[in-house]
Order: structure tokens, then sequence, then C-alpha cells
């Protein structure tokens, strides 16, 4: 494995990113599967630590967008995809009626409600306030966490 030079910058350019990014909400605003990925080279792959780094990100993330979307005045659906086997995919959306296609709301037909987070990640996520539902498929399981509070769901 080589070595992952300037962790630290990477690190903080990456909370930046997590606390500046901004939805730019308007009453002409809407979304069609608008998404933001923190780990898109995948350094994530390499070690648990940093994966779970990102995890926390992405969460972080998801509740800036979440406090955003409390003036948004229209449905919306957003969501944290964390991919099991693949961190580069993981990724925070957010989804609402827009004029390109009329796939709103979007439904995973196949997901399984209230499943168990791996271990790996498990104490990450609040209960408490999110939904926890996963899509498994050969080779590969995706878990989709939704705010219980806020949002149309999956």
């Amino acid at each position: 494995m080589k070595k992952f030079r300037g962790k630290k910058r990477y690190f903080r350019n990456m909370w930046e990113e997590v606390h500046t990014c901004d939805l730019k909400l308007n009453h002409d605003s809407w979304f069609s599967f608008w998404h933001k990925h923190l780990d898109f080279f995948g350094v994530g792959e390499n070690s648990l630590k940093i994966r779970r780094e990102h995890i926390k990100a992405h969460i972080a993330l998801y509740n800036r967008l979440l406090k955003q979307l409390e003036a948004f005045e229209k449905p919306y659906q957003t969501w944290i995809c964390i991919h099991e086997q693949d961190p580069m995919l993981d990724a925070v959306y957010v989804h609402s009626p827009n004029p390109n296609d009329d796939d709103f709301p979007h439904k995973l037909e196949e997901l399984e409600l209230n499943c168990k987070l791996p271990h790996t990640f498990k104490d990450l996520v609040n209960l408490h306030q999110f939904d926890v539902s996963c899509y498994r498929s050969e080779g590969e399981e995706v878990y989709y966490i939704q705010s219980k509070a806020q949002g149309i769901r999956l």
C-alpha cells in the first residue's frame, strides 16, 4: 500500500467542503438526484480509520443540508448512500420534483427496511435520528440512511 501523503491537508480540505456546502435555495430550486461524493478518489479503501472519517463527514454534510432544506417549500428526498465495497460511490443525495423527468418520488423496491449496519461504522449513525435501509445484490451491499423527521422516504 502506498503511503498517504498530505493526509492532514486532505482532511482539512474535505471538512472545509462539508462546512461550506450550500444548496443556494430559492423559489425556483429543484434537484434531479443532486449528490456529493467526499471520497472521490477512494482513499477510504485502504484504511478503516480513513473510511470512518469519510462516513462521519458524509453524516455531517447530510445534517448541514437537512438544516438548509428546512426552508425549502417543495417536497424532497434526501439520503446518504454508503457502499460497503466501494467507498468512492458513497454520497449524500437530494432529489425533488424537477423538469428533467417525472421520477419523483424515487422508490427503491428491493430495500430491506430497518437493517443492521456493519459493526465497522454502526456507532457513527444515530438510530434515533435516522432510518437505515439496505440493498443487497451479488457482490454489493448499499446502505441508505435517511432522516426520520425530514423528507419523503425512498
